[in-house]
């Protein structure tokens, strides 16, 4: 039997752990772009800190008095103490991972993340949103995600369409440069983001205070904990949470409220649910209620953004019943197969459809001018061409007037995503893993937006989200694939 020296002894000599390495990468690059990030954005942060009745007291005035006007980057109080608490815990992390033996040593790193997770994420964005509460509605925040929604959700209680509703009498009309304010005249997300928000807003507004933010943070850690369930290994189960939590941008999106979060939210719920199903089958017992679970979140998240809808195919195949005569037939074997997909995926068409068809009914125009036109740059009004993508090609070589003009980005789409999604469902066909769901979700709707009119930078940390979920989670497939070994 071991004692408690031989098992620390152990632990002392063994190789450190490489999720050690993937949290400390995350977290050096987490504090420097949410620092340059402030430094750039908030250029009023250290007096707004200052004069707040909460975060003006958090220590002592000596304290205030002592660290002065200028400071490293963010450059006031409360975030540099938060920077050191968050740097502490990332030691603790690490050195409790070269000193406990299993199985206190996964417990303990995992309070230490969850630590971490607290001060680099969740209290910087409490810090943004009482600096909000304190400087006004359209500061401290992003304008779709938070200002936006929260309009949207007041057009709801109001009885009004927020498709059909403009917002240049809201504090919409603050944000950003004037010239890009297209947005005051659409409103591009889905229903679910605002109807599952307003019992909250209605709690909020009872409470005196509410921040879109708060609904934000709440998926945001209910997300982790049940990505948790997906992986498989200490090692593997933390730096999942490490990357879905710490990753620079989608960190970025939950302090400064984009919405990213939300959809990525109820796709994980979703994933977590069918693994729990597969669970159920293998063990003989009854799994339909946890698919039907299952895709009862997917349709949520259908009905929250249009990115979820790029999940869809991938999501289908895993709700195959025979994957053996799928890996054998290929597409031949794909179309037996639709009864049974469309059948599970019954919860998500309706929940869909019941969301969707109110405004579809109400005003079928204005809800497709908002959600589609504007997006692909139509109208008077339309988004312009923007973002890290191919469509900088397009206006570096004068292909276009301005960012407003239209180009046929929809062909470049077509030629390169089309042949992408064929071969990927086909990989998926002979070894339908969620894995290779996620993966392959991931690396196409990178292509997808790669080659649109816009790649705005937050896609990047949801797109990551699922390339982390495809590479750390558990390689459990939808029936007996697992055991295939074809060549992929």
């Amino acid at each position: 039997m071991a004692t408690p020296l031989s098992q620390a002894s152990k632990a002392s000599n063994r190789r450190p752990g490489w999720d050690v390495f993937v949290v400390a990468l995350l977290v050096f690059a987490l504090l420097q772009i949410v620092g340059l990030a402030e430094q750039a954005a908030l250029p009023h942060r250290l007096q707004d800190v200052l004069r707040h009745p909460i975060l003006g007291n958090l220590l002592p005035q000596a304290g205030y008095a002592a660290m002065g006007e200028v400071g490293p980057r963010p450059g006031e109080p409360i975030g540099l103490v938060l920077n050191a608490l968050t740097l502490g815990a990332l030691i603790a992390y690490a050195l409790l991972d070269l000193t406990l033996a299993e199985p206190q040593r996964t417990r303990w790193k995992a309070w230490a993340l969850a630590a971490l997770v607290t001060t680099a994420v969740v209290l910087p964005t409490m810090k943004l949103i009482l600096l909000r509460e304190g400087s006004g509605p359209a500061s401290y925040t992003h304008d779709g995600g938070v200002i936006q929604t929260e309009a949207t959700i007041q057009y709801l209680l109001a009885g009004k369409n927020p498709y059909t509703e403009d917002y240049v009498d809201t504090p919409m009309a603050e944000w950003g440069f004037s010239e890009y304010r297209t947005a005051l005249y659409h409103y591009p997300y889905l229903p679910w983001t605002f109807v599952f928000s307003a019992p909250f807003y209605l709690l909020g507004q009872a409470a005196g205070f509410y921040d879109q933010r708060l609904v934000y943070l709440l998926l945001f850690i209910a997300m982790l904990l049940t990505a948790a369930r997906l992986a498989e290994g200490a090692s593997a189960r933390l730096a999942l949470i490490a990357v879905l939590a710490l990753n620079p941008i989608m960190a970025l999106d939950v302090i400064f409220g984009q919405n990213d979060v939300f959809v990525l939210a109820w796709i994980v719920f979703a994933l977590a649910a069918w693994r729990t199903a597969i669970r159920q089958r293998a063990a003989g017992r009854q799994s339909e209620r946890w698919l039907a679970l299952s895709a009862l979140c997917f349709g949520l998240a259908c009905a929250s953004k249009p990115t979820a809808w790029f999940f869809a195919p991938f999501y289908g195949l895993l709700l195959v019943e025979d994957n053996a005569h799928l890996r054998q037939a290929g597409w031949r074997g794909l179309w037996p197969a639709l009864p049974t997909v469309f059948k599970r995926a019954a919860p998500a068409l309706a929940v869909f459809l019941l969301l969707l068809l109110p405004y579809v009914i109400w005003d079928a125009a204005s809800l497709y001018d908002d959600v589609w036109r504007w997006s692909s740059g139509q109208g008077p009004t339309g988004y312009q061409i923007w973002g890290w993508g191919a469509s900088n090609f397009v206006l570096g070589l004068g292909l276009v007037s301005n960012r407003f003009d239209q180009w046929p980005f929809w062909i470049l789409q077509t030629a390169a995503a089309v042949p992408v999604l064929i071969w990927f469902m086909t990989r998926q066909m002979r070894r339908n893993m969620l894995t290779l769901a996620c993966w392959h979700y991931g690396l196409f709707l990178f292509i997808f937006f790669y080659t649109s009119r816009f790649l705005n930078e937050n896609y990047l940390g949801y797109i990551l989200a699922f390339l982390a979920l495809g590479a750390l989670a558990s390689e459990e497939a939808s029936s007996d694939t697992k055991h295939s070994t074809g060549n992929l």
